[in-house]
Parts: C-alpha cells; structure tokens; sequence
C-alpha cells in the first residue's frame, strides 16, 4: 500500500481531532501530510474517528487521486493548494488540518482578524487572519485560505472553523489546538471587557526570547 505510514499517521491524528473539546459531530474536518510530491489525505463520508488507513487516497500535487478506496474529502481542494504553496516556497511545512471546532467558528463569524492577546500567539506568527466567507470544498477557499497563511501557520475560514499548518502531523496538530486555544481566551477575555492586544515589538520579543530558551531572568 503506497505511503502506509503516512495513512496510518493520518488516522491516529484524524481520531484526536474528533476528541477535540466542542469539535462537531460527524465528518467535519480534515487532516492530510506531504511526503515528497505525494499527498495522504482523509476521504469523504467517513467520520474522522472511524477512518482505516486503506480509507485515506493518495494524491499528486497536482489533484491526481493516486490509491485509496474512497475519495477525498470535500476539503482536499484547500489542503492540496496548501501543500503546493509551502513545496513552492520550500516551507517547513508538510502537514495540514482543519476542524470546526465551537471557538474557532465563533471567532470566525465575528471577527475579520484574531488578535494576539497571548504570547503563544507568536509561535503561529502573530494575529491570524480571518478569510472572507466562501463555500467549503471550492477553488475561492482554497485561495484565500492560501493568502491567508502568508507568514503564519494557522488562519480561520469564515463561518468554518480554524486552519493549521506544521513541519509534522503532530506540530500541525499543536497548532490547531493552540489555535483553538487562543480563540476561547480571546472570547473569555472580551465577556470581561477589551482584551489588550500584544504589539509587534512585543511578539517579535517573545520570538527572541524563544530563540535562546532558559537564559535566566534577564537575556542581556
């Protein structure tokens, strides 16, 4: 079976996914990872719990359904033009999930940006971005999502739910929970009044200080 690590690797993260807290039900969501010009990506009408490696199809970068006894999901448009944009840009990125998960939705159908209001917001590079609403499984989300992931790792589809790339399955998968993390601090924050938003000389600090780790109270 061609790539069956990867397809094996999909599954095991596709179930942690469904487990997220206040993820929806069913089939909602996507995971997929890059190894070469070969693609891994989970099929349609399979619940992401339930999937078995011989489920997920094997695609070429350029949409070519290679192996897999079902086809891929809905979301395979936006994950593969993710894939060619960081094979393109030789981006540390090999690795791709979505999910609709209740905070990151609700994040994305109020606001058009994410603010940083957490340190760890520098780790995904900053404030993420908030794409236009469009129709899920379509060429126009593939490409504002594309846009939207210009120097981040993370973004959130309108009225979908929250995008996360990573150099791995388990680094895209850290992200997508950071990301969903970072939303419901954002919503909690704003139920107590106007979150204080972190400036860029303060995350491009954060990112200093994450270059040296442990360096004692005081760098200089």
């Amino acid at each position: 079976m061609l790539l069956e690590p990867e397809r094996r690797d999909v599954c095991l993260t596709a179930r942690s996914v469904a487990a997220l807290s206040g993820a929806a039900p069913g089939e909602t969501g996507a995971v997929s990872v890059r190894r070469g010009d070969l693609v891994v990506v989970t099929p349609s009408g399979v619940a992401l719990e339930q999937l078995q490696p011989a489920d997920c199809p094997v695609m070429s970068l350029d949409d070519r359904v290679l192996e897999g006894r079902r086809e891929p999901a809905a979301e395979a448009t936006l994950h593969m033009a993710a894939h060619r944009q960081a094979a393109d840009h030789d981006r540390d990125a090999t690795a791709v999930i979505d999910a609709a998960t209740v905070d990151t939705v609700a994040v994305s159908s109020v606001l058009d940006e994410l603010p940083p209001v957490h340190h760890r917001a520098a780790s995904l590079g900053g404030a993420i971005a908030v794409t236009p609403y469009t129709t899920y499984g379509t060429g126009d989300i593939a490409d504002q999502a594309v846009k939207a992931l210009k120097g981040r790792d993370a973004a959130l589809l309108a009225d979908h739910g929250g995008l996360a790339l990573g150099r791995d399955l388990p680094h895209a998968l850290e992200n997508l929970r950071l990301l969903d993390w970072l939303c419901a601090a954002y919503l909690r924050a704003a139920q107590l009044g106007r979150p204080r938003v972190l400036t860029e000389d303060e995350l491009a600090e954060v990112r200093r200080r994450d270059t040296y780790g442990w360096a004692g109270p005081d760098l200089f």
